[in-house]
């Protein structure tokens, strides 16, 4: 019985097209949001930590470009890097302290950020899978 389960479950490809698209997805609203209410504040944090402001523009490129390309299974390993990448630098510009912090209802005060990066190394590591637009596996 466990061995049919096991069998009817056992579609890696699958798994990795879920994780490329839920992440991507949830990240792209992130994006779009920036892309409809601007990014000003992104842009006063960079600032405000010595960085020149056309670095807060890089958002675009992990909440937007990054998340369409791991959608449609295109470099997806280097799209996932870029996807970490992210994470970090959000976590950095942010609030630095809230690793060693809970929430009011006892999360980890890092913990969305923590749950993104470790879905982008995941899908680092994973790979596109079969299921991309490309046909070409080096574009994958």
């Amino acid at each position: 019985m466990i061995a049919l389960f096991n069998r009817l479950l056992d579609r890696p490809d699958l798994g990795r097209l879920l994780l490329r698209v839920a992440f991507g997805g949830m990240m792209l609203f992130h994006g779009i949001h920036k892309l409809i209410y601007g990014i000003s504040g992104i842009i006063g944090m960079v600032v405000q930590h010595g960085m020149p402001a056309f670095v807060g523009y890089g958002v675009f490129l992990g909440e937007i470009l990054v998340p369409i390309l791991f959608i449609l299974g295109i470099l997806v390993r280097p799209a996932a890097l870029i996807f970490c990448a992210t994470m970090l630098f959000a976590w950095l510009i942010t609030e630095p302290g809230m690793i060693f912090t809970l929430t009011k209802v006892g999360g980890w005060g890092f913990e969305i950020i923590a749950v993104y990066l470790f879905a982008g190394l995941a899908i680092a590591f994973l790979g596109c899978g079969r299921y991309s637009v490309m046909s070409n596996p080096n574009w994958r």
